[in-house]
């Protein structure tokens, strides 16, 4: 584990940036998709392949969009987050409201049993082969794994999503993304592009989801703690491609903080990270400076023991303080995890 401080080299907020600038990959992939679709500016392919993984990361970075959205943080704005929030998720196959309620569960109980975003790893009745043959699968085919994750909060049988209203507001999102993409996939059988279709969304797509389940790993697996700050990683550098990527993807890679504070606004996290490692300096958090230094670390995890919390040799969690995790928490730590389970004072 490599703890790394972020007291001098830390990226800080918005950088005197507009926050509207964060959205500048939107722009710039709908122009690598239409590059793509019209063969602009030639077909050559060393063009078309740039203009596929510019699209793929522009796609990535929706993904990180939607995450904020979920928590209602985009801009400070509820109704523009869910607005975006309900587009994004239209494009990916996954119901807005499926997503935030398992993404609640993630941060309420991180790395345990009841944790259905992480699952299988979170889950001790999984065997160990069925976790390699997961993962292994996951990391090429994370386009199809992640819908069909979060859609069992909503079909299976024992999912603790009991809230009947919410239950109809996911049955109409699934219909709503089965009528859009009907319409789609007609108008591209009807214009006979599917070619065109194929390399100008297909292909980046499958990509993004490749880009996004790295990202899944390197924040979680392997990490035994239930503890927020010592059960995710976090990446914090002074690097110029770091400082882009975390700006770009609304500082979801300050891990540790946002999964102790879920409603902290995505530009305050760095400093709540500096704060933790000088109010603790006994303990060793797992920040990194670079994304390639969070993900060797789960390395030896996905080959030998894709798993979290008890998968990766914690013993089983205490009961959780009463609470109501029908919503995200100020202070996950001080509200819902139970003391035997925090390594870091409230």
């Amino acid at each position: 584990m490599t703890n790394v401080s972020t007291k001098d080299s830390a990226p800080t907020g918005t950088s005197g940036l507009s926050v509207a600038m964060r959205f500048v990959y939107g722009p710039v992939g709908g122009v690598a998709i239409l590059g793509l679709a019209f063969a602009w500016p030639s077909d050559h392919w060393a063009m078309c392949v740039t203009w596929v993984f510019v699209a793929a990361y522009a796609m990535f970075c929706w993904t990180s969009c939607f995450h904020e959205a979920v928590h209602h943080t985009l801009c400070g704005s509820k109704w523009f987050s869910v607005f975006v929030g309900r587009i994004v998720s239209t494009m990916i196959l996954v119901p807005h409201h499926v997503y935030r309620e398992s993404h609640i569960r993630h941060h309420a109980y991180l790395n345990k049993s009841s944790d259905w975003e992480l699952w299988p790893y979170s889950d001790p009745k999984a065997s160990l082969w069925f976790r390699r043959i997961f993962c292994w699968l996951e990391i090429p085919f994370g386009v199809l794994t992640s819908p069909y994750v979060y859609s069992r909060l909503y079909f299976h049988p024992d999912s603790p999503l009991q809230n009947t209203n919410v239950h109809r507001v996911i049955r109409y999102e699934y219909l709503g993304i089965v009528a859009v993409w009907a319409v789609i996939l007609s108008a591209v059988t009807y214009t006979e592009t599917w070619p065109v279709f194929l390399l100008a969304w297909v292909l980046p797509h499958w990509i993004a989801g490749v880009f996004q389940t790295f990202r899944k790993l390197a924040e979680h697996l392997g990490m035994a703690s239930y503890d927020p700050l010592l059960g995710t990683r976090t990446v914090i550098g002074d690097g110029l491609v770091t400082r882009i990527c975390t700006y770009l993807n609304f500082d979801i890679f300050v891990h540790g903080p946002h999964h102790r504070h879920p409603r902290y606004r995505h530009d305050e996290l760095c400093d709540r990270m500096r704060e933790y490692e000088v109010e603790h300096p006994e303990l060793v958090y797992p920040v990194f400076c670079t994304y390639w230094g969070a993900l060797r670390h789960p390395g030896p995890s996905i080959i030998r023991n894709p798993g979290v919390g008890m998968n990766a040799g914690a013993s089983a969690p205490s009961e959780e303080k009463p609470h109501d995790a029908s919503d995200f928490g100020q202070d996950v730590t001080a509200e819902i995890l139970a003391n035997s389970d925090a390594e870091v004072s409230a």
